[in-house]
């Protein structure tokens, strides 16, 4: 009844897919990997690439201390209630030895962002950097033929759609930190300077942040002779006697179906661009077009998963973040550092503020979600325009807007001389949002956020301006013309998902495992709970857990 055997079969290509492939390959297994997609990487691909892993040897190499039980009390805090303890002391414990694995066993390299502070600095056990890494830069060179069929990286993530930068570099631009400018002019020379890469195309061979990572990823699949099958949708799970032994998988128009005498990896993403399951599950409005994530990414192994009997868990919850809709993009923008740089603020339709808009980006649309905050908007002046991008609108002081169609900038924003002005075009208060803007206005010059303590904390001040003071995240609304734009609460996925232990078995209604089922990443529930830890809480946890479920099947 099978038309091909593999000991494992993963499905899905991103971070922890491929993590799973070599580390199953590498136990001594005949693996496989099958994609839905024309392009491999999923939205790891289009990420910022980072992982976030407590205690990992390079922030101690860095001289960043740090430990397990600090990074328990941190987790147990946030995931009290919502999470099985034994997931989180698995991650805790498992994590270093995963990247430890990858660096010694594998392609892939990492950096200590030991400035990056985790994002709930109140909680104990918390910590001001370190726990967030940064994939080193990669040339595609290296990659050979299989550069062609890599994901492409978010457009947010390259300036002027062509350069990428890694975190550490985005941290000195989008700041403008001392030596931006420098960072700047390197990038453009680099750029320039690959003469192969330019007679070939626009995009860029230095691949960074989630294209570094699954670049680094599949070389190391290749060099371990991995067959990652491209366009190969997975239309089933096969199941006899309660044991998932295999797949169904539609290749060049022709469903085959294939064994996996060890176990089934399934890290195929989540829901988020399913209108239907959305509606179903997330808390509304809920719109597809908000998403962040990759397009593919609709549910189907979910689907594939509950049709056998698995159990689901923290269905209603999302990789929350505040998002921006640019007309011909085909997926969202994510507001990760606009709505942190000083002089910017959020508002509902009654003019007021409602949030620290520093916060981490899950924080910030649960407050949207949270009472009369909905619909939200950006607004901010001209002093801001011009020392800030915004989307895919450059700083207005770089004379770059030329680079960008006049129809992209006069869509996305909405322009007034005044603030009343401004709050009458968007259909907000103008009454509400002049004495915002003023209240605000005089934090500023104080320093002090009275209202949502802005600023206060090593993680809000990651995007301030450290040319200002005396609060590098604050500064007044005054140079008209005003703008502003909607915000809608998106995502970069959903983390509810197929439930799982601690050996990443997915388990049935019933609560026992679903023998040779496991599930990773965004397709299974996130062993984060209903919060984000830090920058790479996402990837952090699909790569430990792909890393324990090939050891679990090979064992």
């Amino acid at each position: 009844m099978w038309d091909a055997e593999f000991d494992v079969i993963v499905v899905g290509s991103g971070a922890g897919a491929l993590t799973a492939a070599c580390r199953a390959q590498d136990l001594g297994n005949e693996v496989l990997v099958v994609e839905k997609a024309a392009f491999y990487g999923g939205t790891s691909a289009s990420s910022g690439g980072g992982l976030w892993i407590p205690n990992n040897h390079l922030m101690l190499a860095a001289g960043v201390e740090d430990n397990e039980q600090d990074a328990l009390t941190y987790l147990h805090s946030l995931t009290d209630g919502d999470v099985a303890p034994a997931l989180v002391d698995a991650y805790v414990r498992e994590g270093p030895v995963m990247l430890r694995y990858l660096e010694e066993q594998t392609r892939v390299a990492f950096e200590s962002m030991v400035h990056y502070a985790d994002y709930y600095q109140e909680l104990p056990g918390s910590r001001p950097g370190g726990r967030s890494i940064d994939p080193l830069p990669y040339h595609a060179r290296d990659l050979g033929g299989s550069f062609e069929t890599l994901g492409f990286p978010h457009i947010q993530t390259r300036v002027m759609g062509l350069m990428g930068y890694t975190n550490q570099e985005g941290a000195v631009l989008l700041s403008k930190a001392p030596g931006w400018l420098k960072v700047v002019l390197k990038l453009a020379l680099e750029y320039a300077a690959d003469l192969p890469g330019r007679l070939k195309g626009r995009r860029s061979r230095r691949l960074v942040m989630g294209n570094a990572l699954v670049g680094r990823l599949r070389h190391s699949l290749d060099d371990r002779h991995v067959p990652l099958w491209l366009s190969s949708p997975v239309r089933e799970l096969v199941s006899e006697d309660g044991v998932v032994t295999g797949v169904k998988v539609e290749r060049g128009g022709q469903v085959q179906q294939l064994r996996a005498r060890k176990g089934v990896i399934v890290g195929a993403g989540g829901f988020e661009h399913s209108q239907p399951l959305r509606e179903r599950y997330l808390p509304g409005p809920s719109d597809t077009h908000w998403s962040a994530a990759s397009p593919t990414n609709t549910g189907d192994l979910l689907e594939a998963a509950t049709a056998i009997g698995a159990a689901t868990h923290l269905m209603d919850e999302a990789w929350w973040g505040p998002t921006i809709r640019v007309q011909g993009e085909d997926r969202a923008r994510m507001l990760f550092t606009e709505r942190s740089m000083p002089g910017c603020i959020l508002v509902n339709a009654k003019g007021a503020r409602f949030v620290n808009e520093s916060v981490a980006y899950t924080t910030a649309v649960q407050a949207m979600y949270d009472g009369d905050n909905l619909p939200c908007y950006a607004i901010f002046d001209s002093r801001y325009r011009r020392e800030y991008p915004f989307g895919p609108l450059l700083p207005g002081g770089m004379h770059l807007d030329w680079l960008q169609s006049g129809k992209i900038r006069n869509d996305l924003l909405v322009t007034a001389d005044s603030i009343p002005a401004l709050a009458q075009k968007l259909g907000v208060s103008a009454e509400g949002l002049t004495d915002t803007v003023k209240q605000f206005n005089r934090y500023a010059e104080s320093g002090v956020d009275e209202d949502f303590h802005r600023g206060e904390n090593s993680y809000d001040k990651l995007y301030g301006d450290v040319r200002l003071g005396p609060n590098t995240c604050l500064a007044p609304l005054l140079e008209g013309p005003f703008y502003g734009i909607e915000v809608y609460p998106g995502d970069i996925g959903t983390k509810g998902g197929l439930l799982t232990n601690e050996h990443a078995q997915v388990l049935s209604e019933g609560g026992a495992p679903i023998k040779g089922l496991y599930a990773i990443g965004n397709t299974a529930a996130s062993p984060m709970g209903r919060y984000y830890p830090g920058a790479g809480a996402t990837l952090g946890p699909a790569m430990t857990f792909g890393f324990i479920a090939a050891g679990h099947a090979s064992s």
